[in-house]
């Protein structure tokens, strides 16, 4: 699964690395928990930035409550799940970010691991969105991140890894034309990056409060701490 990223790259470098044509609003953020809002790109004639809020809320949904417990959808499942089925076929976007947390289970606790592109730029998960908006309430704009099984990188930590798509593919993810579930599929099945790097991480993360340099600070020497 994923339940905590961070994007801390500079806006400019944002808008320069998925070829937006405004610069996105967004601070530094090194703790990224479910029900906060995230930096998107979806496809409106043109790539375009929105901010929406992590947790998908169905448009059948008695209740937004129901987006706490919907942060991930199996990518190997998401083309059939009533919750995911209907966004996967056309409402699909691109979810900014530069790292992820996975947590590994130790005899007595479980060690947070910070997982980053070995080039440190930003990047994109897969993700599905939906517009949820009852009678004579807001309208909340939500959306979910797709995960796969862990690459070699990150499964000695954690069994599930966030789909990281490949920029190459970035144009037909977000294509609404593209339908077909297969081709959708295809699209999650190339793995990138190649490399990714890690090292173990304060427990600070553990604490959604808790949104500064500090979640991202190395807990053991250097020399212990590749995956």
């Amino acid at each position: 699964m994923c339940g905590r990223f961070t994007l801390t790259a500079k806006p400019e470098t944002i808008a320069r690395s998925f070829q937006l044509p405004t610069v996105p609003e967004v601070d530094p953020r090194y703790n990224i928990a479910p029900t906060q809002t995230v930096l998107t790109v979806v496809l409106e004639n043109q790539r375009t930035w929105k901010s929406m809020r992590w947790g998908l809320v169905p448009k059948w949904a008695k209740d937004a409550k129901i987006g706490n417990k919907l942060i991930n959808a199996r990518s190997e499942t998401a083309a059939e799940k009533p919750s995911f089925r209907n966004a996967f076929k056309r409402r699909r976007c691109l979810i900014v970010a530069d790292g992820f947390y996975e947590w590994k289970r130790t005899d007595d606790r479980k060690q947070p691991y910070y997982f980053y592109c070995g080039d440190r730029v930003p990047f994109a998960f897969a993700g599905l969105w939906e517009t949820w908006q009852p009678d004579g309430q807001e309208a909340i704009v939500s959306c979910t991140i797709l995960t796969q099984s862990a690459n070699d990188a990150v499964k000695s930590v954690h069994p599930r890894m966030p789909v990281i798509l490949a920029p190459q593919h970035y144009d037909r993810w977000l294509d609404p034309n593209l339908t077909d579930p297969e081709e959708i599929a295809a699209l999650l099945s190339d793995r990138f990056p190649e490399k990714i790097a890690a090292f173990p991480v304060s427990s600070a993360v553990n604490n959604p409060r808790h949104d500064n340099i500090e979640c991202v600070s190395r807990f053991a020497p250097i020399q212990n701490s590749e995956i």
